[in-house]
């Protein structure tokens, strides 16, 4: 998997950190505000979108009075604290991480998460010391499944596309990891149990947890 590969690019969440269970709590709460039930099927909606793509779709859809910024300080508000207390690294990550580090790998992230929450999230992990290049969906043109956001880490690493390695968790990401031109392993996640089959196919690699990266 490592063979051939300068440069290791992960998503955040579902992927390096386990947090996509407290996004279904948040979103019932914040809907709940103006009455509305959350649909069973929004993930599909909205999964790969960039955090600000995600705020339009909740205002267009669900008609919120409030505009896309106050809607993502609100999301930001509701976050920040469980990001601080109850968002824990998966499984083998920072392991892996440490590992990736000796064998001198660049590394980036490529999340659709906000900056906000990111910049919490990587200073309770002390994730900086791994990633000089940290990049969020609302900086490019598209979300996932464009490949726009790993074109954009790539760059800022100095890696051309066929010399990177993505992690993801995701459809949509792994989507767009393959679309950018890079190798992709697909990462178990519970929130993405559903699509295991679908994520296997259109990946090059998947993996349960890091730990089985660094068995082998």
């Amino acid at each position: 998997m490592l063979t051939n590969i300068d440069a290791l690019i992960f998503d955040l969440d579902g992927t390096l950190v386990d947090s996509m269970w407290i996004w279904r709590d948040i979103d019932i709460s914040y809907l709940a505000r103006y009455g509305i039930s959350l649909p069973e099927n929004i993930q599909n909606q909205i999964e790969g979108m960039s955090f600000t793509e995600t705020a339009g779709y909740f205002k267009r859809v669900f008609s919120i009075p409030d505009d896309v910024t106050t809607i993502k300080n609100d999301w930001n508000q509701m976050a920040l604290h469980r990001y601080k207390t109850e968002v824990p690294m998966k499984p083998g990550a920072v392991d892996f991480l440490n590992y990736a580090l000796t064998k001198g790998f660049k590394m980036g992230i490529a999340t659709s998460n906000s900056v906000e929450l990111v910049e919490q999230i990587t200073a309770v992990h002390g994730l900086d010391k791994y990633f000089p290049v940290i990049k969020t969906s609302c900086e490019v043109s598209k979300g996932k499944p464009a490949p726009d956001i790993f074109l954009l880490v790539a760059k800022e690493l100095g890696v051309i596309p066929e010399r990177c390695l993505v992690f993801e968790d995701i459809v949509p990401g792994i989507m767009a990891g393959k679309s950018a031109g890079m190798w992709v392993c697909a990462v178990e996640d519970a929130y993405s149990a559903d699509t295991r089959g679908e994520k296997k196919r259109l990946a090059d690699y998947y993996i349960k947890g890091f730990d089985e990266i660094l068995r082998i």
